[in-house]
């Protein structure tokens, strides 16, 4: 999630790869995908050998009875199960040094994450804080050891986050997004059962399916993408862009949803190789000035990112243009506003709550995030910024 590379052979067409191109791919989570797959939970937390394990997630999953149906189960092996359920959309450091405080108080010894990327990318921070009293989320105090396993169940199909070690969080005292995590806490496992997924609103679906797809998209033009990423995000560009609008026009298609969770998931392995761009550190920095939702941040600047990136490299969005059918990469923009169009998330930054007179200070926080030294038009002025966010 925070790659950085800045070569000069990433650019290279899509008919080879260039001479002196290197890169290394490390493992992943066994995945386990499937209708039903949450009820073999208990064996692979078994396999672990976990025996106390606390459960992170959101008070609307535990209202909703899908926490009880997990924990049900894996209680009647006769596991210790606790349940942290204070994560809310963009969590925080405050958050999640208090869920790791809870598990190194009651002794636990394994992390199951269960819902959207939030609650995922908190759970990863816990698990890796919990074993180090005196860490700390925003990467102060001492250095943590590695991380309590961890076993990752994602409830909406978007983020990915179940494909890697690292979690977004805010710092609300420094307005700041800071990378929380390790390689120790790379989900062990990852239960991909579109089961989970069916009552999602629509709403909540063409946001967390938008995510997906920009992962995608942004993977395939980053200066950190190597042939690995771009096989796993062209797949993922060319699933979700045939089945979101059909798993947000009707929410209880089967396929719809496997499609869309196993986008998600590809692309989740795209992001983990390549970086992302600056659509994500415009829509993140959107999110820490005006509390805007993750999903409809991204939709505000996307088609507008795109188009005054397509210069710099043809290449990169000519993979993703043909990745949805189009012969060109000048028309993808506008085929991107008409998909945003079509699942009812194309909003502007003002509908977000950003003011013209906050331009700046998003353009600086944008420039500020690590994920943005992927994006093909880089360095980046201030100025660039505040006029393409005039545009969007």
């Amino acid at each position: 999630m925070t790659g950085t590379a800045d070569r000069t052979d990433v650019h290279a067409p899509c008919a080879g790869v260039a001479a002196g191109t290197a890169f290394l791919s490390g493992p992943g989570p066994v995945v386990d995908f499937g209708p039903g797959a949450v009820a073999r939970i208990p064996a692979h937390l078994a396999a672990l050998s976990a025996r106390r394990v606390l459960v992170v997630t959101d008070p609307g999953l535990r209202a909703a009875g899908v926490v009880d149906a997990v924990v049900g189960p894996l209680a009647a092996t006769g596991a210790v199960v606790e349940v942290f359920d204070a994560v809310r959309g963009n969590p925080t450091v405050a958050v999640v040094e208090d869920g790791a405080e809870q598990a190194r108080a009651l002794g636990l010894d394994a992390v199951l994450a269960l819902g959207g990327g939030s609650s995922l990318d908190a759970a990863k921070g816990i698990a890796l804080l919990a074993p180090s009293p005196g860490a700390r989320a925003d990467g102060s105090g001492v250095t943590p050891a590695a991380g309590l396993p961890l076993v990752a169940v994602p409830t909406t199909a978007g983020t990915g986050a179940e494909t890697n070690g690292f979690g977004v969080l805010e710092d609300p005292a420094n307005r700041q997004k800071v990378y929380c995590g390790d390689a120790s806490v790379v989900p062990r496992v990852a239960v991909l059962d579109p089961e989970l997924t069916l009552g999602l609103p629509p709403a909540a679906t063409a946001a967390t399916g938008v995510d997906a797809l920009v992962h995608g998209i942004e993977s395939l033009a980053s200066r950190g993408r190597d042939p690995m990423s771009e096989a796993f995000a062209a797949e993922a560009v060319r699933r979700a862009w045939v089945w979101l609008p059909v798993a947000v026009a009707d929410g209880s298609d089967p396929r719809a949803r496997a499609e869309m969770l196993v986008a998600a998931h590809l692309a989740g392995q795209a992001l983990t190789r390549s970086g992302l761009g600056l659509v994500h550190g415009l829509a993140h920095a959107l999110s820490l000035h005006t509390g805007a939702v993750h999903g409809p941040a991204l939709a505000a600047v996307l088609p507008e990112v795109v188009a005054w990136s397509l210069d710099a490299d043809p290449a990169g969005w000519g993979r993703a243009a043909e990745a949805v059918g189009l012969s060109r990469p000048a028309a993808l923009p506008d085929a991107l506003g008409g998909l945003l169009e079509q699942v009812d998330t194309r909003v502007s930054v003002a509908d977000l709550g950003a003011a013209p007179d906050d331009r700046e200070a998003l353009a600086r926080t944008a420039l500020a995030d690590p994920v943005s030294r992927n994006a093909p038009r880089h360095p980046a002025s201030v100025a660039e910024l505040v006029e393409l966010l005039g545009r969007c």
